[in-house]
């Protein structure tokens, strides 16, 4: 995670009450969108308590949410969809700073903390996975985040064949949590992860090249230079690595694996019949992450459009929708 240092997009904190940590991420880290006025900003931002927070901007800033949440519930409201509808995050988006447009989703730190370790909702932890810039950095979150990106790294790597490019994993690792997405359907670009990675494919590099040097020294995979500079991985597809990668997943995501995976009986010391995991091949253990995260990620994403659109208004729900299927429609013809 790099630290933002623009004050043009700083600024716009100042506006807002104290958080304890804030990112931006999205397209407007492409270097081609950066400065244009067009593009949306979009922030995540940890607060202590979203309650008491959100009562703070209402104070200063009540055009930001949708009326009828400010007139009947306000905090505690927004607070409460965001908790039982969507996944603890709750955005407002459409709002104008400085003749730029903002979208800034407020999260519970200790809910942003389970995210990152444990993939709970897959949500958070999948936007810090890809690159973002931080402008108000967190100790805790700097210390954990990694772990996340390892984690990120183990699971794009059982997805992977023996054989590809260091692009390849950038997508794989950048689509993670795009698998079941329902808007991906409809309402996002085909494109999107190429673009995302070719848009921002120095800070994948970042990000990632330590843990792939890690996995190298381990030798769980080759690293290599082509001819037209490009670089190559081969990794080694082995039950003991194929176990190695497992032990890097969140324990939460390990424990599914387990439990989907075949069952051997055998006979303990006692001579008492007990079952124990048996896994047969790399592609059985990726398979069965595949369709973990997958479900995963269709359930957040729809129960965090269900809480968009009811937070957001009418208006700005069909004009946020609007606007994801119009860049849907361009990628595809």
């Amino acid at each position: 995670m790099d630290t933002e240092k623009r004050p043009e997009h700083a600024t716009f904190l100042d506006t807002l009450p104290p958080v304890e940590f804030a990112c931006i991420y999205g397209s407007s880290l492409h270097p081609n969108n950066f400065d244009k006025v067009t593009s949306m900003v979009d922030y995540i931002l940890g607060v202590a308590d979203p309650q008491q927070w959100h009562a703070e901007n209402l104070k200063f800033n009540r055009n930001h949410y949708a009326s009828w949440m400010v007139y009947l519930g306000g905090a505690q409201l927004i607070t409460g969809v965001a908790d039982h509808i969507g996944v603890r995050v709750h955005f407002n988006p459409f709002v104008s700073h400085k003749d730029r447009m903002f979208k800034y989703g407020v999260v519970r730190m200790n809910d942003l903390v389970q995210d990152i370790m444990e993939w709970e909702s897959f949500y958070l932890s999948g936007r810090l996975q890809k690159p973002v810039n931080v402008i108000v950095n967190n100790s805790e979150i700097e210390k954990l985040n990694p772990v996340n990106l390892k984690a990120a790294t183990s699971a794009a790597l059982l997805l992977l064949p023996s054989k590809f490019s260091e692009k390849e994993l950038y997508a794989k690792i950048c689509s993670l949590s795009y698998m079941g997405d329902l808007r991906m359907l409809f309402a996002e670009d085909k494109n999107k992860v190429k673009k995302i990675v070719q848009g921002q494919f120095k800070l994948f590099q970042k990000m990632y090249n330590p843990f792939l040097e890690k996995f190298a020294a381990q030798d769980m995979l080759r690293i290599s230079s082509s001819v037209d500079q490009k670089v190559n991985l081969i990794q080694d597809c082995g039950l003991s690595t194929t176990c190695s990668l497992l032990s890097s997943l969140p324990l939460h995501i390990r424990r599914q694996i387990e439990m989907n995976l075949v069952e051997e009986k055998a006979i303990d010391k006692s001579g008492r019949a007990v079952q124990k995991v048996a896994m047969r091949s790399k592609e059985e253990a990726a398979d069965c992450l595949r369709k973990i995260l997958r479900r995963k990620v269709m359930v957040s994403s729809a129960r965090q459009a269900v809480a968009g659109l009811v937070t957001v208004g009418a208006v700005h729900g069909l004009k946020y929708v609007g606007k994801k299927m119009k860049k849907a429609w361009r990628s595809w013809w």
